[in-house]
């Protein structure tokens, strides 16, 4: 199974090659260009309604072949009462970070699922936190490292390594929000050149100004014939549409509260090898969790990268022209 999902992902090692130099340096997830604050993650006990549909968040971050500098993963604001997290009455939730590296971590194919289930933590243990809601972490950072990066799974389409973030509400019902950055220092964020980070299934904090666009990047390997995108809890009151180098605004379905909703739409050969744009317009002032995923006509997951390979898409507008003798 592996090996087919190598061959699609052919084209990954050389559009990050051709991503422009001052994008890939951007190593924060979710990147700046995604207009995504936060991500999000609910203790075990909340209502599903509040956003979040399984508790779990995995992101992966891709580390190149040739770099063997230590490289450290950086945690902004994981303990869950303070500043920036959303409160369900007093707090009272616990979110656990696992880190993995090793074989299995990328490649068993649960871990590239967009539910926790069966492997889905396969791969080897390097650390595990746990936050409450003690202050010493609140608007900081928590510094995971230094990693070797030999320590990563070897992603040969990548052409890199990879380790993988499980971040699991152990208890609780608040809404824990936070972000990562790739750095190459555990005090700062100094990019890891040509690093990268992705996820099969996002779960995030919309931004609450009205007509503020959003940017979730799926990347479209060769092989692809139609996707299916797929969102929870979007209460409706956010805008959805497709662009890419073929689709020019395509509109999109989104879900109402606690509720999934999913829309088929035809890829073309020129969309391929590239990453579409799935753009959210906010339409309310109110603060709103959801979870986005998209899969190809097999039902697999595709990933979201923080750096969009082949960069942010351009609708490239032909015009059919016929002269007549």
């Amino acid at each position: 199974m592996f090996l087919s999902f190598s061959r699609r992902l052919r084209p990954v090692f050389l559009l990050l090659l051709l991503v422009p130099y001052h994008r890939a340096r951007a190593q924060a997830a979710p990147n700046p260009g995604e207009n995504i604050a936060f991500l999000v993650t609910f203790g075990a006990q909340a209502d599903k309604s509040w956003g979040d549909d399984d508790f779990t968040q995995t992101f992966f971050f891709l580390i190149p072949q040739e770099n063997r500098q230590p490289v450290y993963i950086r945690v902004f604001d994981p303990d869950c009462g303070g500043r920036h997290d959303e409160p369900k009455g007093g707090w009272n939730t616990t979110t656990e970070f696992s880190l993995y590296g090793g074989a299995g971590t990328h490649s068993a194919p649960d871990a590239r699922a967009t539910t926790p289930r069966g492997q889905y933590r396969a791969g080897t243990l390097l650390k595990q936190v746990k936050f409450g809601s003690e202050k010493t972490y609140d608007n900081q950072w928590y510094t995971f490292g230094p990693l070797n990066p030999l320590e990563g799974e070897l992603v040969p389409d990548f052409a890199g390594r990879v380790f993988k973030m499980v971040v699991q509400g152990k208890s609780g019902d608040d809404g824990n929000l936070y972000r990562y950055f790739l750095s190459t220092s555990p005090t700062e964020n100094i990019p890891v050149e040509g690093g990268n980070a992705f996820t099969y299934e996002y779960a995030f904090r919309l931004s609450a100004t009205p007509g503020r666009k959003t940017h979730l990047y799926p990347f479209v390997n060769d092989r692809v014939v139609s996707i299916k995108q797929s969102n929870f809890d979007v209460d409706g009151d956010v805008g959805l549409k497709i662009f890419s180098v073929s689709k020019n605004g395509h509109p999109a379905v989104v879900s109402g509260n606690n509720v999934w909703a999913s829309s088929t739409h035809p890829i073309t050969d020129k969309e391929h090898g590239l990453s579409l744009d799935l753009q959210l317009t906010t339409l309310s002032k109110a603060p709103n969790d959801l979870v986005f995923y998209v899969t190809d006509q097999y039902d697999v997951a595709l990933p979201f990268f923080a750096i969009p390979l082949g960069g942010p898409p351009r609708y490239r507008y032909e015009v059919d022209v016929k002269i007549r003798k």
